[in-house]
């Protein structure tokens, strides 16, 4: 799991820069940026040569690509305010750079909410990765974890407040405030 966002509390995401002078990039194999308008059905690989957690741009059959956008929304400041469609196992920010370094100090430009090219999708409900959605499960701290593991409170609901919660939620969870976030309390049941 990566850092948190100015104490936005993001579960599952991950942030990766892609640089280019007009908003999207994709890098070749020697370091050269071009520009990518980032479209549904775009797949991606990983590329480390800007950030640890960065992606590149890369035609879906190649062996390299492990992502596949599942929808592109505009660039979020706060990553809790990024809301993907479910299934999505990779939440990808696409920054602008004008002259510095993005994985550093880019101003997001696009988000990709990708799913993996693999067998593996954590962002599936239960599993334990992705956005926090009905029917994954989370430990007393808010932190998602596997159902499998049955050490978790099932998510029956994301409210605004926990009052909103049904009824069977018997164990709510009220979360610190966060700018973008469509929700503040975790309407929780015991697994």
């Amino acid at each position: 799991m990566k850092p948190a966002l100015m104490l936005t509390l993001v579960l599952g995401t991950t942030t990766a820069c892609l640089s280019s002078e007009d908003g999207g990039g994709s890098s070749s194999g020697n370091g050269s940026q071009k520009s990518r308008d980032w479209k549904v059905g775009d797949c991606a690989g990983p590329d480390t040569s800007q950030s640890k957690d960065g992606f590149q741009g890369l035609d879906c059959d190649d062996p390299k690509a492990t992502i596949k956008a599942l929808a592109v929304k505009d660039g979020e400041i706060f990553a809790g305010a990024v809301e993907c469609p479910a299934g999505t196992d990779e939440i990808i920010s696409v920054k602008v750079s004008f002259g510095g370094n993005a994985a550093t100090s880019g101003i997001p430009s696009k988000t990709i909410c990708g799913r993996n090219l693999s067998g593996d999708h954590p962002g599936d409900a239960g599993a334990g990765g992705g956005q926090l959605v009905v029917g994954d499960c989370v430990d007393d701290q808010a932190k998602e974890v596997p159902c499998a593991t049955g050490g978790g409170n099932k998510v029956l609901a994301l409210t605004k407040t926990a009052e909103e919660c049904p009824a069977e939620a018997d164990n709510p969870i009220k979360l610190f405030p966060s700018p973008g976030r469509p929700y503040d309390a975790i309407c929780t049941s015991k697994a």
